[in-house]
C-alpha cells in the first residue's frame, strides 16, 4: 500500500509541483490549502507524513506542528517544514515545537522525496523489532504499538524522539557523539546538522527529567555528546 503524504501548501503552483513528484516517487499524496480546518482534515486522512508551509494564511505553520503534536491521531507522525524562512531560530523554533525536519525554499524536490523516504524507513522495525519491548529502569518501550511510559506514566514523543529515545534505551552507559547519533538513529542519509542532535535531546530532557536543567538519565558527556543512564537495582 502506498504511504500518504498530506501537503499543506497554499501556492496552488508550488502544491501541484509537489504533488507531481511526490506521485513520481510513489506516494499517494493529497494537498490541503490551511485555509479552513486543517487538523480535523488531517485527522480525516490519516497521513503517514505532513508536509507543512510556515506562511498560511489561517493558522501557520508552526501553530498546526503545535496541533498535530497534540492531535491523538497525528501525534507521533513526521513533520517536515517547508519554507522561505531560513533562519536559524526559524529552524531551531520549527524542531521544537515538534517537526522532524525543515527544508528551505528553493528546494531540490528530488530532495524533498528522498527525505521524506529516509524518515518513513526510520518509522517501521523489523518484525522481529516490533515484537519485544524494551525495559529500562522505569521506562518501557513498546516498539508494536510505538508508545513509551515512564513507571505509568505514557510519554508523548514524535516520530524522531522515538526513535532516539529508543536508540539509547537499546544502549545504557554509552556515551555517543553528535556525530555518532545522527548517523545512527538518522541514518547515513541525514539532512540535518548536530545541532538538531542537541534540540532534540533537550525535547526529550523536558519530556522524562524531573529537571530537565538538572538531568539525571540523559546525561551531557562535556567536549563530547551525551550518555544515557539507569540505576537498576
Amino acid at each position: 500500500m502506498k504511504k500518504q503524504i498530506a501537503v499543506v501548501e497554499d501556492e496552488a503552483e508550488l502544491a501541484s509541483l509537489i504533488e507531481y513528484n511526490l506521485a513520481r516517487g510513489g506516494f499517494q499524496t493529497k494537498v490541503f490549502n490551511g485555509r479552513t480546518d486543517t487538523i480535523r482534515e488531517l485527522e480525516a486522512y490519516e497521513p503517514d507524513l505532513v508536509v507543512l508551509d510556515v506562511m498560511l494564511p489561517g493558522k501557520d505553520g508552526f501553530e498546526l506542528c503545535r496541533l498535530i503534536r497534540q492531535s491523538d491521531k497525528l501525534a507521533q507522525i513526521p513533520v517536515l517544514f517547508l519554507t522561505a524562512r531560513s533562519d536559524e531560530v526559524d529552524r531551531v523554533l520549527g524542531l521544537e515545537i515538534g517537526g522532524d525536519d525543515y527544508i528551505t525554499k528553493p528546494f531540490s524536490p528530488r530532495e524533498l522525496v528522498a527525505r521524506i523516504k529516509a524518515h518513513l524507513r526510520r518509522l517501521g522495525p523489523s518484525e522481529a523489532q516490533a515484537s519485544q519491548n524494551l525495559v529500562l529502569g522505569p521506562f518501557t518501550l513498546d516498539r508494536a504499538a510505538r508508545r513509551v511510559y515512564q513507571n505509568e506514566k505514557e510519554i508523548e514523543l514524535t516520530s524522531t524522539e522515538f526513535k532516539l529515545f529508543e536508540f539509547f534505551l537499546a544502549h545504557p552507559g554509552h556515551a555517543w557523539s553528535r556525530d555518532a547519533l545522527l548517523r545512527e538513529v538518522w541514518g547515513e542519509q541525514h539532512f540535518v546538522t548536530p545541532r538538531t542532535v542537541d534540540v532534540h535531546i533537550r525535547r526529550l530532557r523536558e519530556q522524562i527529567e524531573a529537571v530537565p536543567d538538572d538531568p539525571k538519565f540523559l546525561v551531557t558527556v562535556r567536549g563530547f555528546g551525551y550518555r544515557f543512564e539507569v540505576q537498576v537495582s
